[in-house]
């Protein structure tokens, strides 16, 4: 059976999507004609993305008054095209910027392709859920103080599991010293249009923001927007970094998808937050009730003393029960027909959005009821397992030019890697190529491994063995 045959029959089977897109698949508000009778290219009275005057500039300008920037791009290369286009157009070759050690693995692609030399911000975990916390404005002042040629600061805001840094204090310190902010919210394209969601960064004070509209809001995978604010981006250089890190012939299929998700959002957006938002408190209402799941609520987020948390984001935890995240996730999909999002040791993701149905919610909450009067309390001894700065003892670029043998894994310690290992999703790096392989982060890589967790970045897919320096 063929992709578009197991697509069919996947979409005829009844499993409810909690997971991105963020249109998911919900038929009833979202209508299109076939996509063939639309798929062009640049023809007369269509634009062209890269240089736009017509269709396309109304249409990004629209984008731009709705989140109150001072210029929005389309992407159709997803988020990563964004993050590159960003990182490049805001940094010369070699500079050194302050980055959240917590980002997206096209933020280190992006570091690699220009030689930029990394500070690293490591967010402090989550105890309770064993999930990382937000950047403080105190660790970036604290950065910004020691190293007087930082160019550029990289956050992600909301992370994977929608913990929301203060980037208005954060943009506040970087413009005192002159820097730009550049914040990864793929997560957060919703944010900023109800009360019951933390603010975006556009209107934050962010320099860069990337939005994956496809992630959250109702639009077609890899559609996303690059908004820029301030003084100290330069549009002729983010225009000339997204002609290079975009297709020269985007789809306007995929661009027709974002303007029919700005057409929702202006005409009926008000009415769908409403709905979303009253369904979502009627869940963690509900969700109180559970005696052994615990869920992450914002109350949790700020006793921790965390800024602010996306509620929706449902974080979902077995631990000290005598179940694991996975097994969860795999009772979830195979008894109950609910696909989550992300799965880890003790806890699984879901991922909301306008676009999901009451219907949605009520499955989810009726399968996590049987399930809670189905588990017992299990004490656990697990140590949570904390970010520990791996010594880099040269730069990602000359890592992965140099010279490279493979050994087993489990004999990997003391070796410099050659290669990233990636915990994906959400494709944050436990290990950027050139930094040593430590015991302890080692422990932690088998860990993920034994647990059935998805370690990529690999050249070996069984996970056997690692490229190291070999001089």
């Amino acid at each position: 059976m063929n992709l578009y045959d197991s697509l069919l029959k996947y979409s005829e089977a009844g499993y409810y999507p909690m997971h991105m897109p963020g249109h998911k698949r919900n038929s009833r508000l979202l209508a299109m004609c076939d996509p063939y009778s639309i798929d062009i290219t640049e023809i007369d009275g269509f634009d062209n993305l890269h240089r736009p005057e017509g269709i396309l500039k109304v249409g990004m300008e629209a984008w731009s008054d709705l989140y109150n920037s001072r210029k929005t791009y389309y992407l159709v290369g997803g988020s990563s095209a964004g993050i590159l286009t960003g990182i490049s157009a805001c940094t010369s070759r070699g500079d050194k910027v302050l980055v959240a050690r917590n980002c997206h693995k096209s933020v280190y692609h992006a570091l690699y392709l220009r030689g930029l030399e990394p500070v690293y911000l490591y967010p402090p975990v989550m105890k309770e859920f064993g999930i990382n916390g937000g950047i403080s404005v105190e660790q970036v002042e604290e950065h910004l103080k020691c190293q007087g040629d930082i160019k550029l600061i990289i956050l992600t805001s909301p992370t994977y599991e929608g913990i929301v840094s203060d980037i208005r204090a954060i943009a506040a310190a970087a413009h005192s010293y002159g820097i730009p902010l550049m914040v990864d919210e793929a997560h957060g394209a919703h944010l900023g249009f109800h009360k019951g969601f933390p603010e975006t960064a556009v209107r934050l004070g962010a320099d860069v923001v990337v939005h994956s509209i496809h992630k959250t809001l109702p639009a077609f995978t890899q559609t996303a927007l690059l908004h820029i604010n301030g003084h100290l981006v330069e549009e002729e250089k983010i225009e000339r970094y997204l002609a290079i890190y975009q297709s020269s012939s985007p789809s306007y299929v995929l661009m027709s998808g974002i303007e029919k998700c700005l057409e929702l959002l202006k005409n009926n957006g008000i009415e769908l937050f409403e709905s979303y938002e009253k369904m979502l408190c009627g869940f963690y209402q509900e969700a109180k009730g559970f005696k052994n799941i615990s869920i992450l609520t914002d109350n949790t987020v700020t006793r921790e003393g965390f800024y602010r948390f996306d509620p929706s984001k449902l974080v979902l935890s077995v631990k000290g029960t005598n179940m694991t995240g996975k097994e969860l996730y795999e009772v979830l999909l195979h008894t109950y027909k609910i696909q989550m999002e992300m799965v880890s040791k003790d806890y699984v993701l879901g991922m909301t959005s306008i676009a999901d149905r009451q219907e949605g919610f009520d499955r989810l909450l009726a399968a996590l009821k049987e399930i809670d009067r189905r588990l017992g309390k299990e004490t656990t001894t697990d140590r949570v397992m904390e970010y520990a700065p791996p010594k880099a003892v040269m730069s990602c670029e000359e890592a992965l030019n140099a010279p490279f043998k493979e050994v087993l894994l489990s004999n990997s310690e003391g070796f410099i890697s050659g290669e990233y290992v990636y915990l994906y999703p959400p494709g944050i790096p436990l290990l950027v190529p050139g930094e040593r392989i430590e015991k302890e982060l080692l422990t932690q890589i088998t860990s993920c491994q034994k647990q059935g967790l998805s370690l990529q970045g690999l050249a070996d897919y069984s996970g056997n063995t690692i490229r190291v320096i070999s001089i």
